[in-house]
């Protein structure tokens, strides 16, 4: 309402004027420069009622120290005022605020001298009064009226930061070719009820702007480690593979250790490294007759293996925790499959979170998800696993991978797969791999020249990679930025 009577008296003005200045008319109305603005805006709403030419007007105006100036005089005027009859020493009158520049301008003013005749010196007054022209002219700029301050002034209040030179857009009105005192609506809306009595004939319409952003519909948005999830799953299923059931983040250590080859006094079966269960504390459910080949292999071998040679606890296999790898579950896979009348080739896959006791940095989380891949099948190599490699980070768009031997309890021989990081600058490593042991095979009746290689690899990383992330905490965990999600593109060409 108070822009509409703003715009009526901008338009009253102009039909009594030729043209005029939105600061003039700002002057006139006594009003915010900004709300006469608003006000035009609202006009140009309306159709050409009005012309407007935009007009850049210099304005003078006190910076803040010059506004102190204008209230409580210069440095100059304030030192030449706090100089007593009998004089003062420099040092003394040195520890007033800005008494460098008071000193400096006083002195070539002539408004002050330095008595040497004395020892020590002393700063005294050469002027019966002074007039503190410099307070005076700040005063009319903050008026408005500097118009008789000469330019040479001025260059040196702005050298003193004393004023400052703003830029203000303001704007020349005239009529325009459908000027009126008052604002028509315009109609946005095409309705039935127009068309059906013909009043749209005599509506003057708002002009559709086609430049406009249309309000975005809401709807989820997926994470990046949603979307590279389902490339890895795809890419999986291309190569053949079936996915395996990994809804089950407890295990026990029977499955997620035991099963593994992996014996009870590892280190990662330590609590800085796992987290463990506390209700319910222990699992009571276990292929008796597995279970106890198990235990055999790892006190005293078997298989043409000695085995660890410890004396193995069945209380330590019963133990609760949350997995560590999917690995767990890939045992229990390939247990089931051992149990078959007849073994089949199989290739598994899963993508799921698993939990390790970490310390975070930027490339540890102590939840993340493991992409697990497992191949069972007659007499395969070393050379097998590094072409699945290939095949599968090619599909991803990833080539610059390089092979480390690593150790693992339960695969031999044993590597680590690194992948090249540009953000970062260097080598990370995104999973490990190798082949099964016996120890770890037999014992659940898979067949003597059945191999299976198998290989775990970071989600977390990949995505990283792929996304640009340096730090996994910009991309996991309560750092994250909503709004990353909502513009991360819907596909990626950069393959």
């Amino acid at each position: 309402m108070i822009i509409n009577q703003m715009a009526e008296r901008i338009l009253k003005y102009l039909s009594e004027n030729i043209e005029v200045n939105t600061l003039k008319l700002a002057e006139e109305f006594n009003e915010d420069h900004q709300k006469v603005i608003g006000a035009l805006k609202s006009i140009q709403a309306n159709g050409d009622l009005i012309s407007a030419e935009p007009v850049n007007q210099k304005n003078i105006e006190l910076t803040e120290e010059g506004k102190l100036v204008a209230r409580e005089g210069s440095h100059e005027a304030k030192l030449y005022k706090a100089i007593p009859e009998s004089g003062i020493s420099q040092i003394e009158l040195m520890k007033l605020p800005n008494s460098k520049v008071g000193f400096s301008k006083a002195m070539s003013n002539g408004w002050i001298l330095i008595d040497k005749t004395i020892q020590p010196p002393l700063v005294k007054q050469n002027v019966a009064s002074i007039t503190d022209l410099v307070q005076d002219h700040l005063k009319l700029v903050d008026s408005g009226k500097h118009a008789d301050i000469s330019d040479k002034e001025k260059a040196d209040y702005k050298k003193r930061k004393l004023i400052q030179e703003s830029i203000i857009k303001t704007y020349v009105l005239k009529k325009g070719p459908q000027f009126s005192l008052s604002l028509n609506k315009f109609e946005t809306d095409l309705t039935t009820e127009m068309l059906s009595n013909n009043s749209w004939k005599n509506q003057t319409f708002k002009d559709y702007n086609f430049d406009a952003l249309g309000v975005p519909p809401v709807s989820g948005f997926l994470h990046p480690l949603l979307k590279v999830r389902s490339e890895f799953r795809q890419i999986f299923l291309e190569m053949g593979f079936a996915e395996m059931p990994t809804n089950n983040y407890i295990e026990n250590s029977f499955w997620n250790f035991d099963a593994l080859f992996q014996p009870q006094q590892h280190p990662a079966r330590d609590s800085h490294d796992t987290f463990f269960i506390s209700d319910p504390q222990y699992s009571h459910k276990f292929p008796e007759n597995y279970l106890q080949r198990v235990k055999k292999v790892h006190s005293t071998g078997g298989y043409g293996s000695q085995g660890y040679g410890y004396d193995w606890q069945y209380k330590e296999a019963q133990k609760n925790l949350l997995r560590t790898h999917t690995t767990a579950v890939s045992a229990r896979m390939l247990y089931k499959a051992a149990q078959q009348p007849k073994f089949k080739p199989i290739k598994l896959f899963s993508i799921d979170k698993v939990f390790r006791n970490e310390t975070l940095d930027a490339t540890h989380l102590a939840e993340f998800h493991q992409v697990e891949g497992v191949i069972a099948d007659y007499n395969l190599t070393l050379g097998d696993l590094i072409g699945v490699f290939a095949e599968f980070f090619r599909k991803l768009g990833i080539t610059e991978l390089e092979f480390k031997p690593a150790y693992n309890p339960y695969t031999e021989p044993s590597m680590e797969i690194f992948c090249f990081h540009p953000g970062l600058g260097k080598w990370i490593e995104i999973g490990n791999s190798g082949i099964f042991r016996p120890e770890m095979l037999l014992p659940m009746g898979l067949p003597s020249d059945v191999t299976v290689i198998a290989w775990g690899l970071s989600l977390e990383r990949p995505t990283m990679i792929k996304y640009g992330f340096n730090n996994i905490r910009d991309l996991v965990g309560p750092k994250v930025d909503l709004y990353m999600v909502q513009k991360s593109p819907i596909c990626r060409l950069n393959k």
